[in-house]
């Protein structure tokens, strides 16, 4: 057992803490949301005027993360043709419409998505001899992933760490257990949303301005990355208030890859939503640039499309729906939309792990 993993089972068996409620659960697919244990008063807003950052802690665990709200509003998608770097894909500039949502402050830690990947949660209400809280059956229900057939941290560190080598599928089943286990409603982001979210109001390469001199203020890449992985946070945010936005790993999208995407939307007008939902496996879409790459690919416009080549090391035939065993640089962040989909809108837009494609290689 890693460090990292024997720190985790300490954590297991030595805490005692549990948070239970009064609750109904709804419908037939996210019942949990809107009935968070939490009750903290940060984490409620009906209007994007009462948004305000917030620290959500998963329920019967220690492990917390937090959120930063992120105003709606209008902005130029992609980059202008005089932007050094440019690629064909990032073009034409075509104006969309956000609407208000809070986004991880971090990129999900290891410390995070271990207490559903291997179950930590389960594992110690059963060494506590805990009762499950009302979310709880809701929140167990929701796959978890076959074991890893390594340790998929590939020993570049773990506690604090962001998580990496999982597949978009994995990333969005994460999320539907997040929503189901806290009772808010947690999702990937859509290249759009991420790419509004990490320009803050700027118009420039990076949202720092034009010079990648100054990348090392804000970003792991690999120039000052020793080829590895860094801690969250240990750089400077955006304007607001994001960390490793640029740079540390890349951040999976809910979107399909296109690279005519842009061409599409402007064609459509602005009543088009940006998002592509995902009807295939390959290509998908990641943001940020990360430890590995060099400065250009850390812009705030570049668009990083999944290949094959990121399960070329998976030893199972098929290949697992759950890691991209080659892809140490990819890792995810979390939204929380203020304005919660309903199970219709969620199906539509392809918001939910899909069950009803090829996810196999």
């Amino acid at each position: 057992m890693s460090g990292g993993r024997l720190r985790v089972w300490r954590w297991l068996v030595q805490g005692s803490r549990t948070t239970f409620c009064g609750a109904v659960v709804i419908g037939a697919s996210l019942g949990s949301v809107g009935l968070a244990q939490d009750k903290n008063p940060n984490a409620d807003a009906k209007s994007e005027k009462e948004m305000k950052p917030y620290k959500d802690t998963i329920p019967g665990t220690e492990v917390s993360f937090e959120l930063v709200p992120i105003p709606g509003g209008e902005f130029l998608i992609g980059s202008p043709d005089s932007e050094p770097k440019r690629k064909p894909d990032e073009g034409p500039q075509v104006k969309v419409k956000i609407e208000p949502f809070w986004m991880g402050k971090y990129e999900v830690t290891w410390n995070e998505y271990d207490i559903w990947s291997f179950n930590l949660d389960i594992q110690r209400r059963k060494v506590l001899n805990l009762q499950p809280s009302p979310l709880d059956p809701k929140a167990d229900a929701v796959t978890r992933p076959t074991k890893p057939y390594t340790d998929m941290t590939f020993g570049m560190g773990h506690d604090g760490y962001p998580a990496i080598c999982m597949t978009q599928h994995a990333a969005m089943t994460y999320c539907q257990w997040l929503s189901e286990k806290t009772g808010h409603y947690y999702r990937l982001p859509t290249e759009a949303e991420w790419e509004y979210a990490c320009r803050a109001g700027t118009k420039t390469a990076y949202f720092f301005g034009d010079d990648p001199a100054k990348l090392d203020e804000y970003a792991w890449h690999f120039g000052n990355s020793d080829e590895k992985y860094h801690p969250i946070g240990k750089k400077k945010p955006n304007p607001w208030g994001l960390f490793d936005i640029h740079g540390n790993v890349s951040e999976l999208c809910l979107d399909q890859y296109d690279e005519h995407r842009y061409e599409t939307i402007k064609k459509q007008g602005m009543g088009a939503s940006p998002l592509l939902a995902v009807t295939k496996l390959y290509p998908t879409v990641a943001r940020g640039g990360s430890w590995d790459d060099d400065p250009e690919e850390l812009r705030s416009a570049v668009r990083i499309a999944s290949t094959p080549d990121w399960k070329i090391q998976d030893p199972q035939i098929p290949k697992s729906i759950w890691y991209f065993t080659d892809a140490l640089q990819v890792g995810f962040r979390i939204v929380r939309p203020l304005r919660v989909p309903n199970e219709a809108e969620r199906k539509q837009l392809g918001l939910e792990p899909a069950k009803d494609f090829k996810l196999r290689d």
